[in-house]
């Protein structure tokens, strides 16, 4: 079975509980802190290692997220570790997000700048795109800086991609020069 229907089935299952027993921003602050602490390398690699028995990783569990996680969701890291899925955690966490995402309709947005944006123009860029047919109900925004675009911006949504950087304007005119259509032995 592939990773993505693994973690897909998992994080669905996590997902439905939650809503059935009212849980769902408790799972879903339990889950965002996972993906901050799969972050370090120790603990990825644990989940990673064939070696370490699932025995010994249930109990550094415990010891990392006893006092910090609902039972709901400790249940569920037991149940993921009991059945020797550890090693899909982090796809697992990732897809539920997604999943949370979609049932709450909120959208994600990256915007890729050459400079970070203020405070004031990531609200004027999340109202703009609130007001558009092609987002939900919300709207998180992902602030990006890239250097390299020289200026402007690119926004990413779903499989949407805006591209107004002056990069991607000069790559388009290079383009143009290049098919030098107008001198011949040019």
């Amino acid at each position: 079975m592939s990773v993505q229907r693994i973690a897909s089935r998992y994080a669905k299952s996590l997902l439905d509980l939650a809503i059935e027993q009212n849980k769902l921003e408790r799972i879903k602050e339990d889950i965002e802190h996972f993906q901050a602490a799969k972050e370090n390398r120790d603990l990825f690699l644990l989940l990673k290692s064939p070696i370490i028995k699932p025995g010994k990783k249930q109990e550094i569990f415990t010891a990392l997220f006893a006092d910090k996680y609902d039972e709901m969701t400790l249940g569920f890291l037991k149940i993921i570790l009991t059945k020797g899925r550890e090693y899909h955690l982090p796809e697992i966490a990732d897809e539920f997000m997604k999943q949370y995402r979609a049932d709450q309709d909120i959208s994600t947005i990256k915007v890729t700048t050459a400079s970070p944006l203020s405070e004031s123009a990531l609200k004027s860029i999340k109202d703009k795109l609130l007001t558009a047919s092609a987002t939900r109900g919300f709207v998180e925004i992902e602030n990006a800086v890239d250097p390299d675009l020289i200026g402007g911006f690119v926004i990413e949504f779903g499989d949407n991609l805006y591209d107004a950087s002056v990069a991607h304007s000069l790559e388009k005119l290079k383009k143009e020069f290049s098919k030098n259509l107008y001198v011949k032995d040019f």
